[in-house]
């Protein structure tokens, strides 16, 4: 890391190359573990559920992957691709069974290098992450593992509003960055955060909360709800943001 550090000051590699290489080395002393998104706050698919409720799952977490479970969470049969539930319009005789694809399970200690090489090989894109007991810790996907070497991937189907690190997500909501200025937030939101303390809304938001929120808690403050949807190196980078629905009047 010194060396990296001394090449990027005297200007023999760039300073984003740096950081890859820099994730790279990181990565080698890296678990499957270390990265995975934990098991109860993983998108699941019931098997038993009506086609409507399964594809308003997909549509709502914009996910393109998802672990199927049968019974309970803990017994995952297979990985349904949203392409494949589709497939259903088309020819609702076909079994849902038949479309699942087998799933991949590694155990918590799976080293990131060797995780990487094997989806790669094996050309899947998920994972199941089980424990030394034999249940389900969590899972992660090809681009998790990326991100530690490249940083975080933009989808190519978000619309970014502008510079502001605000973007509209297809299911409707919004995709904010961590160190978005509150002030951009407001104007966005039509929202009234404070601002005079903090400059950004992740400040903000692990100010309210006492401490740096981790992936898949949320925050709801000044009508928002905040969802984290990545966080890394003690700090938010990406939150989902939607509006808190409104209470049901009294019967």
């Amino acid at each position: 890391m010194e060396t990296l550090a001394d090449a990027e000051q005297r200007e023999l590699i760039e300073p984003q190359s740096r950081l890859m290489l820099e994730g790279v080395l990181r990565m080698a002393d890296q678990t499957a573990g270390d990265i995975m998104v934990a098991g109860p706050r993983m998108d699941l698919l019931d098997i038993a559920e009506p086609y409507d409720e399964m594809l308003a799952s997909m549509i709502e977490t914009g996910h393109s992957r998802f672990p199927v479970f049968d019974g309970e969470r803990e017994n995952i049969i297979g990985i349904l691709h949203a392409k494949d539930l589709l497939k259903l319009q088309r020819a609702p005789e076909l079994n849902l069974r038949t479309l699942l694809r087998p799933p991949v399970f590694v155990p918590e200690s799976k080293n990131l290098n060797e995780l990487l090489r094997d989806f790669r090989v094996n050309r899947n894109h998920i994972a199941i992450v089980i424990d030394e007991f034999g249940k389900v810790a969590g899972l992660l996907t090809i681009e998790d593992v990326l991100e530690q070497i490249v940083g975080e991937i933009e989808d190519e189907f978000d619309d970014r509003s502008d510079e502001t690190g605000i973007y509209t997500l297809a299911d409707g909501g919004q995709r904010v960055a961590g160190d978005a200025t509150i002030d951009a937030v407001n104007t966005n939101f039509g929202t009234n955060l404070p601002i005079d303390a903090f400059d950004t809304i992740g400040g903000l938001l692990a100010h309210e909360l006492g401490r740096v929120p981790r992936r898949g808690e949320s925050v709801d403050i000044g009508g928002l709800r905040f969802v984290v949807m990545l966080a890394r190196s003690g700090a938010v980078r990406w939150f989902k943001v939607t509006r808190v629905p409104e209470p049901a009047p009294p019967a």
